[in-house]
């Protein structure tokens, strides 16, 4: 109960998890301090701003930002930047729970929702409106610490994309309302839209200044990401009718073992991309390329009766654990960012 006893239990913590992350997942001891001595970090540091920023805030939302700020740092590195939790980093890893929230909420009219969007996309844009209600106040604030680090006529890219990902989310508040509108090509466009523009924000808030070749490695990553998150929710997204490149073959009768060994290889094709990357080195990279294969063997693991039963037993070769102990916990992490639905 003291603060030198939760100080000495927290070290005990991240070396249980350095010895369990050794062992069970196969990592080396580069891989294991980048983890419990810079990345972990990066959560704690979050978790304890965000209970002070808001005691009120869900973990669930806490632990989504903390996925959106686990990706920003690790682009940091890649971009040649130290592993850090920054304000621009909180305040937009922390937008998306409170904006959640209110697009989620069925009890808010879709008119009610349309004028927050509306009025969040002019708050994005620098305008300077008053915040109105408990809901914009947060976020109104949250935007100020962006621009607190990232004056707007210095760093115009970065709100060109913070732009970018509020259209990509627009649209897909309105293709989940409107599922018949939209064919399987321009329902994995729009995927794309939104993952890549997410994660090339983070990389914009992590090195404001982005070169071709950074621009689309964050942007394919992101892509890469919202698809993971799509084949982890096919089940909720057959559930409440939408649409995505996964839930509409499983909607036709096919298997989904052909879209996620695509899925496998275009994350090949970003760890090559990485690997062109000045900055960064090996252990890092090892550890993103590590991370993104278990994403996709873990959603398997999630809807297996998508797979065919050979597809299934061969993803769980290479899954660190038995898929029935990965199936076994009380529910899966909330997405990375806002809007994966």
């Amino acid at each position: 109960m003291t603060r030198a006893g939760r100080r000495a239990l927290r070290a005990r913590v991240i070396q249980a998890f350095g010895r369990f992350s050794a062992k069970a997942l196969d990592l080396d001891g580069f891989m294991v301090d980048l983890l419990t001595q810079e990345f972990l970090p990066v959560g704690t540091t979050l978790a304890r701003w965000a209970r002070n920023f808001d005691p009120g805030l869900p973990m669930a939302g806490i632990v989504q930002a903390c996925r959106n700020a686990w990706t920003a740092c690790g682009l940091q590195p890649l971009l040649g930047k130290r592993v850090q939790i920054t304000p621009s980093i909180l305040a937009y890893s922390l937008i998306y729970p409170y904006s959640d929230n209110q697009l989620d909420d069925k009890c808010i009219s879709n008119e009610a929702k349309l004028r927050f969007s509306e009025r969040f996309r002019r708050r994005l844009s620098g305008d300077k409106l008053t915040a109105a209600g408990q809901t914009e106040r947060p976020i109104w604030k949250l935007i100020a610490l962006i621009e607190e680090q990232y004056p707007r006529e210095r760093f115009p890219q970065v709100y060109e994309c913070l732009l970018s990902i509020h259209r990509a989310q627009e649209q897909s508040v309105l293709q989940i309302r409107n599922t018949e509108c939209y064919s399987e090509a321009e329902t994995l466009l729009l995927s794309c839209r939104k993952g890549g523009s997410s994660v090339l924000a983070d990389a914009c808030l992590a090195h404001p200044f982005l070169n071709e070749e950074q621009s689309r490695f964050a942007f394919e990553w992101g892509v890469l990401l919202q698809l993971g998150d799509d084949l982890q929710d096919v089940r909720e997204d057959l559930h409440r009718g939408s649409m995505t490149m996964f839930s509409h073959a499983v909607g036709a009768g096919i298997p989904l073992d052909q879209l996620a060994t695509r899925l496998l290889r275009f994350a090949g094709h970003i760890g090559k991309s990485m690997d062109t990357l000045p900055h960064g080195n090996a252990a890092v990279k090892q550890l993103l390329k590590t991370s993104w294969r278990s994403l996709i063997i873990r959603a398997v693991a999630d809807s297996s009766e998508f797979f065919s039963p050979a597809f299934v037993e061969v993803a769980e070769r290479h899954s660190p654990f038995v898929f029935s102990f990965c199936t076994s916990g009380t529910g899966k992490l909330p997405a990375r960012t806002g809007y994966t639905g």
